[in-house]
């Protein structure tokens, strides 16, 4: 019973030293920002907004350069990073959507446009459900993002940040929110429809590796 009661003690401190690592409570801290900034921006404390905004992307470049540097990788830290970074784009856009955040009269080219926050969600929300059904019928598990979804990413982020600096400095900056919502449209449906043939990919190379065996048997 005593050596049970060791063995349990040490498996709970081995498993707790994997969830409470220095990157997945960056991960932690960068949602708990969530509800922060949108608060500041139905305030309209958009510059207070924006540096909270800036805050989060540091803590997620941040939280993976340790997770790397110091061998801290979890499947947790797998699961929330990714939940962490959509759950801030995804409100950011529906929040900037809304006509009642922002001061009236309205600055130029502001709220974002239904037809982009809808692109954003749509894609992610596809994604997911595709995701889940391959699942499913499958088993398969190895996703990871594509190139065009990071550029895709990366666009969204800028975008948010652009579209935060023209509403806290109203005056000369919306000139180029057009472009910006034509680049975040774009890609999210380019990258959407690009996933369906890397996912493609993803499932026939596992089906390869798990045949190989076989084969040479």
């Amino acid at each position: 019973m005593f050596i049970y009661s060791r063995f349990t003690v040490h498996y709970l401190l081995v498993m707790s030293s994997r969830i409470v690592t220095v990157p997945n409570m960056l991960t932690i801290f960068r949602m708990v920002l969530i509800p922060v900034f949108v608060t500041l921006l139905f305030y309209q404390r958009f510059s207070l907004a924006l540096a909270v905004f800036v805050l989060a992307g540091l803590t997620d470049g941040l939280d993976g350069l340790l997770a790397r540097r110091f061998k801290q990788q979890s499947q947790l830290g797998t699961i929330l990073d990714p939940i962490a970074d959509k759950l801030m784009l995804v409100t950011a856009f529906i929040v900037l959507s809304m006509r009642s955040v922002f001061p009236q009269p309205l600055p130029g080219h502001l709220p974002v446009p239904f037809w982009v926050t809808v692109a954003v969600i749509s894609r992610d929300v596809f994604i997911i459900v595709g995701a889940a059904a391959i699942n499913i019928m499958t088993g398969f598990r190895g996703f990871r993002p594509s190139w065009l979804g990071k550029l895709n990413t990366t666009v969204q982020i800028t975008g948010i940040a652009a579209i935060m600096f023209a509403a806290s400095v109203p005056h000369y900056t919306g000139y180029y929110l057009p472009t910006v919502y034509a680049a975040v449209f774009t890609l999210a449906v380019l990258s959407g429809l690009h996933y369906i043939f890397f996912a493609s990919r993803l499932l026939n190379e596992d089906r390869k590796q798990s045949l190989s065996p076989e084969a040479d048997s």
